[in-house]
């Protein structure tokens, strides 16, 4: 089935962006909204629920206040491309990983609703769009968060072929991570000195990673990773073996990196605190 073109003048085809908070404006209490950056406005948002398919999960690294945040994005097909914006940290994101982790079939419809917690804060409630059920899940601020979102990841990587009759992510143009990204997403997830990294790449006579040939790139990567794990591992080639497992033959056999580097960083984690 063919979605039908609308001819004559339109917006450009760029998603919407959806971003969280609890918060008043003009009188006006919102949870979520747009904002114009050419203008520099807020625009709130008064519907507190999206229906759309769930179309992926990914991150992002943002800077705010000098200081680089790492982002997830939840990005939502309906009458246009949505992509609602929150921290990794947040209520928002955890309650909404903790729903989403229950959903085995992401080719239907999804209702993503922003509900105030207390003190300004922000939670998810997630519906079965044609039930109208609510998809709940025992709240633990322990959960395995980067699994989840791995496993979530890969049942979308199966399932979202078949949404009908709505726009997927592929339609719309996505510009591809450079490596000056990537580099700056690990270095933000790994909280690894940005100063480490500059003088790293004065040795290699360049100022950034993209002017490097990808093998040094992964280099650098490799040194971030292990340099973190430096006081996490008793035995440093134990560290190192798990990387080449969990990161670097994952990401070959087609895993979403950061993903991948944050299982790692959970794994090694949890051994140190079973060796205590």
């Amino acid at each position: 089935m063919v979605t039908e073109i609308k001819l004559g003048l339109c917006n450009p085809p760029e998603p919407i962006y959806l971003y969280v908070k609890n918060a008043e404006l003009g009188g006006e209490s919102y949870l979520w909204y747009h904002y114009d950056i050419e203008r520099e406005k807020t625009i709130p948002v008064s519907q507190r629920a999206l229906t759309g398919y769930l179309s992926e999960l990914r991150f992002t690294t943002k800077e705010f206040k000098g200081k680089d945040n790492l982002k997830l994005d939840i990005v939502v097909s309906a009458d246009e491309l949505y992509v609602v914006r929150t921290g990794v940290e947040t209520n928002f994101a955890k309650s909404f990983l903790l729903a989403a982790s229950l959903v085995q079939d992401f080719s239907k419809p999804l209702i993503i609703v922003a509900n105030a917690g207390d003190e300004n804060t922000v939670f998810c409630n997630l519906y079965d769009a044609a039930s109208k059920s609510r998809i709940e899940r025992e709240w633990n601020k322990n959960a395995d968060w980067a699994t989840i979102i791995r496993d979530i990841q890969f049942r979308l990587g199966g399932t979202s072929s078949t949404i009908p009759s709505t726009p997927k992510l592929s339609v719309v143009p996505q510009p591809v991570p450079t490596q000056d990204l990537r580099v700056k997403n690990i270095r933000t997830l790994l909280d690894y000195p940005l100063d480490l990294v500059r003088e790293w790449l004065q040795f290699q006579d360049v100022d950034r990673p993209s002017l490097l040939h990808i093998s040094k790139i992964n280099e650098l990567v490799k040194t971030m990773c292990l340099a973190w794990a430096a006081d996490k591992c008793e035995y440093p080639n134990h560290a190192e073996s798990l990387y080449q497992k969990l990161v670097v033959d994952a990401v070959t056999n087609g895993a979403d990196e950061l993903t991948a580097i944050n299982v790692w960083m959970q794994q090694l984690q949890t051994a140190k605190a079973g060796a205590v």
